[in-house]
């Protein structure tokens, strides 16, 4: 089975109270001879034709907790395999295993925080994973804006409390968010369970730098272009700058190392060789991106 993977100011505080859907696993959707959690995708349907269910309702949650939370178990399902217990907050590609969306969220937590209960069987180690991402329209693509992830590997056989800080790639502000739960990793293993219970984003962000005009004044010309572009910018602070030529499926076709610069910078790319068609230039330093749409002809 393949491991899931999600294919993200000026000073301020924020403080963020729990916005996700069902956090709690207090409610259940009905579906034949089973349920579901209710805003919660995973592989039921899949495994149901053979009266095998990896994301099951446990009674009794957390302290602090409602009657009900999420049991994801691991289990060996005739052909198939060893079936991840896997649920997504929002829609799972049942062909790729890959998160497809997540819930509209538009807000800066710290932490993602819960209750959780595991056990890794052999050297399988299931994990819990956020993402805060933000659609680009230029680029047509989901940015990630902000993530955590924690592997499960070895036992929590009671109720414990976690934490799973955010690491912000971006000021920008999120418009979805996404959680992941799996009971296993790459190679899952029979057996191999996550229990989880009472989600919810908390915490203040503080001290996020602001990424705005430290890159700025960003220009390319000729454009439509033929062999060359000219790019000229200016930096605010000393950083090292490279650019990335993009095309319109997302596939990197040039790129190059600027090197350290700062104030006032031109230089020449050369496309030749490059396929005529639509780009994405982007420049990029560690605190900031910009991005110029150009036609090689």
């Amino acid at each position: 089975m393949k491991k899931i993977f999600i294919s993200i100011f000026a000073i301020t505080s924020i403080s963020v109270s729990a916005q996700i859907p069902n956090n709690s696993f207090e409610n259940w959707t009905t579906v034949s001879t089973y349920s579901n959690p209710t805003s919660w995708d995973q592989l039921n349907a899949m495994t149901s034709s053979m009266s095998i269910y990896t994301a099951t309702k446990g009674t009794g949650g957390a302290t602090g907790g409602g009657a009900s939370y999420l049991k994801l178990v691991s289990k060996m399902v005739g052909t198939m395999g060893v079936v991840p217990g896997v649920a997504v907050s929002g829609v799972l590609d049942m062909t790729t295993f890959k998160a497809k969306s997540g819930f509209a969220f538009a807000q800066q937590p710290q932490k993602l925080t819960g209750n959780w209960q595991y056990m890794a069987y052999g050297a399988d180690a299931g994990f819990v994973a956020v993402y805060l991402t933000k659609w680009n329209s230029m680029m047509m693509v989901r940015d990630t804006v902000a993530k955590a992830m924690q592997n499960l590997s070895g036992m929590v056989m009671s109720w414990a409390n976690f934490n799973l800080n955010l690491t912000y790639m971006s000021s920008a502000m999120p418009d979805s968010a996404i959680i992941i739960l799996s009971s296993s990793g790459a190679t899952p293993v029979n057996n191999s369970y996550l229990y989880v219970d009472n989600l919810s984003f908390s915490g203040t962000v503080t001290g996020l730098k602001s990424s705005e005009n430290i890159i700025s004044n960003v220009s390319v010309f000729p454009n439509p272009t033929t062999e060359n572009i000219t790019v000229q910018l200016n930096v605010q602070k000393t950083s090292a700058v490279k650019f990335q030529l993009i095309d319109i499926t997302g596939k990197l076709a040039k790129e190059t190392n600027v090197g350290e610069i700062i104030g006032k910078f031109e230089t020449t790319v050369t496309t030749v060789g490059i396929t005529k068609g639509t780009y994405f230039l982007k420049v990029i330093s560690k605190d900031a991106v910009e991005i110029k749409k150009i036609i090689i002809q």
